[in-house]
């Protein structure tokens, strides 16, 4: 499985977030706490939208670990952005190549996912053959992550993210049932247009992979004045994590099960998720 971040408030240096804190993303690759794998070194990625106006993401893809990237190193020191997603992979079968590296872009939307769907190989050619023919084109790799994606543009991601979402899940279910696979999905993903971000748990079993989201800031400085970052921040500065970047007292709360989340300007809400027919 993977480990990944998507982070969303003031503009700060990628490497605040990516390097600095104590069980950082960097720090993940080598030492997960809460992941499948402790090590994910097959790859790293992140992408961000630049402070002036430009729609589209920039992405920075490798197929080397995150620890000793240090091209990655260079970038997050350099690049400054109000909305970024870095991902490290550990690879579920397929292959280790720039193309299979999380995040993934289709125009102004951005994409990753921690998770898999089981016995993908029976599947793929069905859920494939669901992907509208004009997009088919555009699906560069070979991963389950990558083709959800185009599964859930097709169903309808630019007018409906959360139902287009639940349309995939659907669809991903259908084909497993069909092929005689008990619990076909797992899956935390997080999906941005620039503006909002909404993330996903859900899971076909009921014992998701982890994620977390950042208690507000105004509440966090209320706890812990002292602590520079939140002086530094605005209220609406949020994270949402695979696994918490460190111990700092209720700083880090659990996505529960079954659940999707948006975050955008003056508002974060939190929903139940379910499958729908695709």
């Amino acid at each position: 499985m993977c480990r990944w971040l998507a982070y969303s408030g003031t503009p700060l240096l990628l490497d605040t977030i990516l390097y600095r804190p104590v069980h950082s993303l960097i720090d993940q690759s080598l030492h997960s706490k809460l992941g499948v794998e402790t090590t994910n070194g097959d790859g790293a990625g992140i992408g961000w939208y630049a402070q002036e106006d430009i729609h589209t993401p920039a992405l920075y893809r490798d197929i080397g670990p995150a620890w000793n990237n240090r091209n990655l190193r260079e970038i997050a020191t350099h690049v400054r952005s109000p909305l970024f997603f870095a991902h490290i992979r550990a690879s579920t079968g397929t292959a280790v190549q720039q193309t299979n590296c999380h995040p993934f872009r289709h125009g102004r939307w951005m994409w990753m996912h921690n998770g898999a769907i089981a016995d993908f190989p029976l599947m793929r050619r069905d859920l494939s053959l669901l992907v509208d023919p004009a997009l088919y084109s555009e699906i560069e790799g070979t991963t389950d992550s990558e083709l959800m994606f185009y599964l859930a543009i097709t169903f309808g991601l630019d007018e409906d993210p959360p139902g287009a979402v639940a349309r995939m899940a659907g669809a991903v279910e259908r084909s497993g049932r069909e092929h005689g696979v008990q619990y076909p999905l797992q899956m935390t993903i997080a999906v941005t247009d620039g503006d909002s971000v909404w993330a996903f748990r859900y899971s076909s079993q009921g014992t998701s992979r982890s994620l977390f989201y950042s208690t507000r800031v105004d509440a966090l400085r209320r706890l812990h004045p002292d602590v520079s970052f939140l002086q530094e921040v605005s209220d609406e500065t949020r994270l949402i994590v695979s696994e918490p970047l460190g111990d700092l007292p209720g700083a880090w709360n659990e996505v529960p099960e079954s659940t999707y989340g948006v975050i955008r300007a003056g508002a974060g809400e939190m929903h139940p998720f379910t499958p729908q027919p695709a």
